[in-house]
């Protein structure tokens, strides 16, 4: 095909493109905000040690995987859910927590996803609390030069986490102008090989056309 040809049919049925893309935006903005929300909260605890030196920071960086095996458990949830006094089973709460350790800055992060912004803000800042807790009475034990101490850098703070209606729309929309290229494509190749024009069948066949009989009209009776 030529490129006059790719136009007359883009001309011809480009409204078809732009109704299937402009549905299937729409389609995914509105199946969006028929989404509930879920937010994320977050939170970052930063580790030091009561020693500053090159040993003590190794170690530092070998317990944070542990301390993170230590408060993602259901006792710790539980703890969470009864402090609250939220409506939860601790199996549920700790799906809804990711809680992962960053050796390059010495820190844990605690992220909590619920639908609620301000309960995962809650409940990420408990989180924390309780093991800033715990590593204080930990540290009664130890020697002043052993300690490890715990503390929270900032207030938790919570964003959506999902729907994100833009990417879906955009999404949405790029999937309908595929469905409308392949829609058309489909309509020319299933009307390939109807002639309705005389130029058409003189480029099917290579003759030239020298006469046409015209339609008869029905007789009227």
């Amino acid at each position: 095909m030529k490129i006059q040809d790719y136009l007359r049919v883009l001309k011809r049925r480009g409204w078809l493109i732009v109704l299937i893309t402009v549905l299937t935006a729409a389609s995914a903005l509105i199946f969006s905000f028929l989404q509930t929300p879920v937010y994320r909260s977050s939170v970052d605890v930063g580790i030091q040690a009561a020693r500053i030196d090159w040993g003590q920071a190794q170690t530092v960086k070998i317990l944070l995987d542990s301390y993170v095996t230590v408060i993602h458990t259901r006792p710790w949830a539980q703890r969470v859910i009864e402090d609250l006094d939220l409506m939860l089973e601790p199996e549920t709460l700790i799906g809804d927590v990711i809680i992962a350790s960053d050796s390059q800055n010495l820190t844990i992060q605690i992220d909590v996803d619920a639908n609620d912004g301000e309960q995962a803000n809650r409940i990420a800042k408990r989180w924390a609390e309780l093991f800033v807790e715990w590593r204080n009475s930990e540290n009664q034990k130890q020697l002043k030069e052993d300690r490890v101490f715990a503390q929270i850098l900032q207030e938790p703070s919570y964003r959506l986490l999902r729907p994100k209606w833009k990417i879906n729309t955009a999404a949405g929309a790029v999937f309908g102008l595929l469905l409308g290229v392949l829609a058309v494509i489909a309509l020319e190749w299933f009307e390939a090989g109807i002639i309705r024009t005389p130029r058409a069948l003189e480029e099917q066949t290579g003759l030239t056309v020298v006469g046409i009989i015209p339609p008869v009209a029905p007789s009227k009776r």
